[in-house]
């Protein structure tokens, strides 16, 4: 069974949104506050956090940057009634994974929730299937109707975060994050270059597309 932490100061919501993932099958742990939530997770693991922005002594940014300091895996969704387009942008650069907006869908939610399981699952593993495409991490292999890439490092480890998580935008400053470190020097353009190769060299693959999104970044479009 997948626990969840729930880190909201509403009470009324806190409960909600507990008794709704416990009838969806989940787990489900509570706290009022990150610090709270940082204490609970010393002793408790968790698959999946669930936080609200606005909160006494800790908000929800100051969590999710402790959190991603040194947790890089935990899916995190980030409920608030902030809905901004920078409040939005400002979560996804610190490492959340999907927003969502009050007053919440909690049959929505659950979606979102059972979705960002699913894909934290296929991250993990070192090989990725879409459609006849496999990729492989320890090799930096693309299999594709019996014709084997070998990949550069980078390319290899852009392509793979695009496809484990599709339909999802990422910024460049993310991928440059994630892929080449926080302290690199190299310009985030470097991307667009990496993207140009990716896209030239499966132009004729029918599983998946390489989309730019206008001011925002790119996300991978997986073929029905």
């Amino acid at each position: 069974m997948n626990r969840i932490l729930i880190v909201e100061d509403d009470e009324k919501l806190q409960l909600l949104y507990r008794s709704v993932l416990e009838r969806a099958g989940f787990a489900a742990v509570t706290a009022s506050s990150g610090e709270e939530a940082l204490n609970k997770l010393e002793d408790t693991h968790v698959e999946l956090v669930i936080t609200d922005i606005m909160m006494p002594e800790m908000n929800g940014y100051e969590l999710v940057e402790m959190l991603r300091s040194y947790d890089s895996e935990t899916p995190i969704l980030m409920i608030t009634a902030k809905a901004d387009f920078e409040d939005k942008k400002r979560g996804f650069h610190l490492g959340v994974d999907d927003y969502m907006t009050k007053p919440v869908d909690v049959n929505e939610m659950i979606l979102r929730v059972e979705a960002l399981l699913r894909r934290a699952k296929i991250n993990h593993s070192s090989q990725l299937s879409i459609g006849e495409t496999c990729l492989d991490q320890d090799s930096y292999e693309v299999t594709q109707k019996h014709r084997t890439t070998v990949l550069p490092q980078k390319e290899f480890q852009l392509l793979y975060k695009l496809l484990a998580y599709p339909n999802k935008i990422f910024t460049r400053q993310q991928l440059m994050d994630d892929i080449w470190g926080l302290d690199t020097n190299t310009d985030e353009r470097t991307i667009d270059v990496h993207i140009k190769r990716l896209r030239t060299r499966f132009e004729e693959n029918d599983d998946f597309q390489i989309m730019t999104v206008r001011g925002l970044g790119y996300k991978a479009v997986i073929s029905k």
